[in-house]
């Protein structure tokens, strides 16, 4: 990644733009494919409200120098295991894939939630067959737990890698 720097912007109403680039069936194919463009909206909005609600933080991914947006990650609240945690994901376009940007924006974003987050574990839940994201884990200072049965989207389950970090430790 010489000469890159990524930075992480928290999510505006013109980050619609960005999260349509990102619903493609390359970007979403181990996640259950694109979403509608009603599905889109409905996650656009709970990504403006994740910040005024408490639940979390959605960022996109802002490459320097040129303030180029090449992705997103952030994290938010849900049920696991019979607790409350946070719970990140991250995309990044293809064209900026493989320079080690999505690392590095996971690494910003569990420093944020550090500073910021409401719960003590932040959890990834990366398919098993997805060597990319599960390698985004542990570079970014997440510990495997092991493998589960994890749904998403609602409806559909897959054998994914529950990756943790603890934010307090």
């Amino acid at each position: 990644m010489t000469g890159i720097e990524v930075q992480i912007e928290p999510w505006t109403d013109t980050d619609l733009a960005l999260l349509r680039r990102v619903n493609t069936p390359e970007m979403k194919k181990h996640v259950g494919g694109p979403e509608t463009e009603e599905q889109l909206l409905v996650r656009h909005g709970r990504y403006l409200d994740f910040v005024p609600s408490g639940l979390g933080c959605m960022y996109r991914i802002v490459l320097q120098p040129g303030g180029e947006a090449v992705g997103t990650v952030g994290y938010g609240t849900r049920t696991w295991a019979g607790g409350t945690v946070h719970e990140m994901g991250w995309n990044v376009l293809p064209g900026h894939q493989g320079r080690g940007i999505a690392a590095a924006a996971a690494r910003a974003a569990v420093a944020a939630a550090r500073r910021e987050a409401a719960h003590r574990f932040l959890h990834a839940f990366p398919a098993v067959d997805n060597p990319a994201s599960n390698a985004v884990c542990a570079k970014a200072g997440f510990t495997l737990v092991g493998e589960t049965d994890f749904e998403f989207p609602p409806g559909r389950f897959m054998r994914s890698n529950d990756w943790r970090v603890d934010l307090r430790g």
